[in-house]
């Protein structure tokens, strides 16, 4: 029998299926990790994010496992080093957004001690439950995304638009739009309990 997926993943491509199959909207509350997604949904911008997935063991290892607390104190220098890793994007725009974010972030978290939690009350606590039957049907943006958006960039984030929002909130679970035919629909509904 053969399984019922997102139309969007490659049948053909492993990385894809086990990135839909395992982790795409499977609901996050780690911080570091909402941190290190939100960076790699930026770099993904004008780009497939296919591309972001094969790097993204390199983008780990080049940026300290986004660890905000060191890449925070990133050097000029070592901006120059990345921007030499061919195993990463290579865009000085993105990398200096993610210092800048990783700081954003940090103040975030003593502010308010979680940086789950600042996202999360843009749904309410709990994961939206969408009911999509095409992947056509799937908006870029909505209002929520819109707000977040614009909290993020008020406190200091980049690449961080409605879009890059809205795709970074499908990923981490805060809105479930696995299509309705999708085995994994119901599987991440079931998650919705934090």
């Amino acid at each position: 029998m053969t399984v019922q997926r997102c139309s969007w993943p490659n049948p053909d491509d492993p990385i894809y299926v086990t990135y839909h199959d395992k982790e795409w909207g499977v609901p996050e509350w780690d911080d570091r990790a909402l941190f290190e997604k939100l960076q790699l949904d930026g770099f993904q911008a004008g780009l497939s994010w296919i591309t972001i997935l094969k790097k993204r063991d390199n983008f780990r290892k080049a940026f300290d496992g986004f660890s905000p607390e060191k890449i925070a104190r990133y050097t000029p220098k070592k901006v120059d080093r990345l921007l030499q890793d061919t195993g990463i994007i290579r865009h000085r725009g993105k990398i200096e957004a993610t210092i800048g974010n990783a700081k954003a972030y940090l103040n975030i978290m003593e502010k308010q001690g979680s940086f789950a939690d600042f996202l999360w009350d843009f749904v309410d606590g709990s994961p939206v439950q969408n009911s999509f039957k095409t992947m056509k049907s799937v908006p870029t943006e909505t209002e929520m995304s819109r707000k977040l958006s614009k909290e993020l960039k008020r406190r200091g984030f980049k690449f961080c638009g409605p879009t890059i929002v809205y795709a970074f909130a499908e990923a981490v679970g805060m809105v479930n739009d696995h299509t309705t035919n999708c085995f994994r629909h119901a599987e991440c509904a079931a998650l919705a309990t934090r």
